[in-house]
């Protein structure tokens, strides 16, 4: 009987680890039926490989995951010099794959669930952490918006940033290079043409798209579209100057999920019926999880939750509203809303 070579070994390793494709899978069952060697080595590994099928996906807390990553950095960074010597010394001739690799395979599996075992806290981990990163990092960019907001109040005798936009005109199209002041982005855009704030910083970094155009800011009106701004402001326009401004406690937030889909070209007008999951889930910057809130005291926080305050008030939407045609204003103090 001939004996299995390096490869057939490899992909008998390979299938009890689920790392084959279909047609490997079908090779690797013609050969446990054909070989005893082939069937042996495969009771082995399945054998040594069945105390995971027991284990049971626990989530990782949070603070457990974030004190844990670094030492599991280090940890695949040690096994990978390790594996990397290991294999030189295979080539070199120092260490024959029958000896080392093959020669004992209920080490070999124990190693690997090993592996696997690390692999299945350190791949949540990691995107736990990117994404607390990203939270970490948005909330820097809306502490400098908030930097550049008091930088411009001071050189405006306390005044926000603000232009002439009449109450019921257009405040969603964002993007528009038109005369008329209509996006409500357009009182943000100042703090960028005036050099108060960097562009990026109105960009949540998790949301950063692959290739932003390069612009002058002295030649827009407005932001050049929604890939530039990818957060929501309190709703103004002069009736609200005018009055007490509502909505004093929230100032801006990651991306308010009613206005995700905004007509690139503003060409077809904009209408909007509330519905359940539309009232419900939270800024898409941040995958639904949460959004960052920019307040007017200057504090910014995570929260998972859109209702904040003593009333609850939901800061994506309007009470008592169910139709969006991007003309509304809020009609009380109590009634922050953040747009587009």
């Amino acid at each position: 009987m001939t004996s299995l070579s390096e490869y057939q070994k490899q992909l008998l390793f390979d299938y009890c680890m689920g790392l084959t494709s279909q047609a490997e899978a079908d090779e690797v069952c013609r050969l446990i039926s054909s070989s005893e060697e082939a069937a042996e080595i495969h009771s082995e590994l399945k054998a040594a490989l069945s105390p995971l099928a027991n284990l049971e996906a626990e989530s990782c807390p949070d603070d457990l995951a974030e004190s844990t990553i670094l030492r599991l950095n280090n940890a695949a960074r040690s096994s990978q010099l390790q594996l990397e010597q290991l294999l030189a010394a295979e080539q070199a001739g120092k260490v024959t794959t029958k000896s080392w690799f093959w020669r004992n395979f209920s080490e070999v599996a124990a190693i690997a669930a090993v592996v696997l075992f690390v692999a299945g806290i350190f791949v949540p981990s990691f995107r736990f952490v990117r994404q607390k990163y990203y939270q970490s990092k948005c909330q820097l960019g809306l502490s400098q918006i908030w930097q550049g907001l008091n930088n411009y109040r001071f050189d405006h005798d306390g005044q926000m940033p603000y232009v002439a936009t009449a109450a019921g005109a257009p405040w969603w199209k964002v993007g528009d290079q038109g005369k008329e002041n209509q996006s409500n982005t357009r009182h943000i855009w100042l703090l960028v043409k005036n050099n108060y704030v960097e562009p990026a910083f109105f960009i949540c970094p998790a949301k950063l798209p692959k290739k932003l155009i390069q612009y002058d800011p002295l030649q827009y009106n407005d932001f050049p579209d929604r890939k530039h701004i990818t957060y929501s402001f309190r709703i103004m326009c002069d009736k609200l100057k005018s009055q007490s401004q509502p909505g004093r406690t929230v100032l801006m937030s990651d991306l308010n999920p009613l206005f995700e889909n905004l007509h690139p070209k503003n060409a077809i007008s904009f209408k909007l019926k509330l519905d359940e999951e539309l009232a419900s889930i939270n800024s898409i910057n941040h995958d639904r999880r949460g959004q960052n809130v920019l307040f007017c005291n200057g504090s910014v926080k995570f929260v998972k939750t859109r209702r904040l305050g003593a009333e609850m008030d939901d800061i994506f939407t309007l009470q008592n509203t169910h139709i969006y045609q991007g003309t509304e204003i809020p009609s009380s103090d109590t009634d922050s809303f953040l747009a587009p």
